[in-house]
């Protein structure tokens, strides 16, 4: 079965693109694409994709918004979202992640990591492209916070701390598998005792705990 993909950007020629490319993978198909978040939405809700691929600034409604409303807190069925952008360290990419996306990449991102991060979020996972996940985290983590850090709802264990510190630092469960010299099941398993305990979604939200209690600083 392939990967059904829903595209969204209000650029007639990114829209052609990305579909271009990702028909180009084995195993991903484009099965619709919406030129406003609006749109997005009802073709998100309608099509049910495996993963939802929106531009962070649509007209009518803005890629943040259209995030929240299939995949934000609440969303009884949420779906995955990539939100794909150019990067210029604004308050709409934070709040797209916060809001519940699994993924963020730059526009000039190549098709493999494109593939690569459709297929992480629709087997459940998050990438954020290497080349910005360590600068996105540490760009937010000094911005002043609207609420407190979240506080576990039980001690987070010395394994676990050193999963979160590879997660945050953008590490994939492979390779975090390979770096602590553990199975890919129990970092699997750790990773759901993070979210579980943190009340976090997905592993984007888990690093960005990391960051805003300070357990890894800007510039390290």
């Amino acid at each position: 079965m392939s990967i059904r993909v829903l595209v969204a950007d209000d650029q007639t020629i990114i829209r052609t693109g990305l579909r271009i490319l990702l028909n180009a993978q084995p195993g991903i198909e484009v099965v619709g694409e919406a030129a406003d978040g609006r749109e997005a939405v009802r073709l998100a809700r309608e099509l049910r994709p495996d993963v939802c691929l929106f531009d962070i600034r649509m007209p009518v409604l803005d890629g943040l918004e259209a995030t929240r409303l299939v995949a934000g807190p609440g969303v009884a069925d949420p779906l995955a979202v990539v939100v794909i952008t150019t990067f210029d360290l604004d308050e709409y990419v934070y709040g797209a992640l916060r809001a519940g996306a699994r993924g963020f990449l730059l526009k000039d991102t190549g098709p493999d990591l494109l593939a690569q991060a459709v297929r992480s979020a629709s087997g459940g996972e998050a990438l954020i492209a290497p080349s910005v996940t360590i600068r996105l985290l540490q760009a937010f983590a000094d911005l002043p916070a609207g609420r407190p850090a979240v506080q576990p709802v039980s001690p987070v264990t010395a394994r676990e701390e050193q999963v979160l510190l590879a997660v945050a630092r953008g590490l994939t469960n492979t390779e975090v598998a390979d770096a602590l010299h553990i199975s890919l099941s129990t970092v699997k398993t750790h990773l759901a005792s993070l979210m579980a305990k943190l009340g976090a979604r997905n592993r984007v939200e888990i690093a960005m705990w990391a960051y805003e209690t300070r357990r890894i600083l800007p510039g390290t």
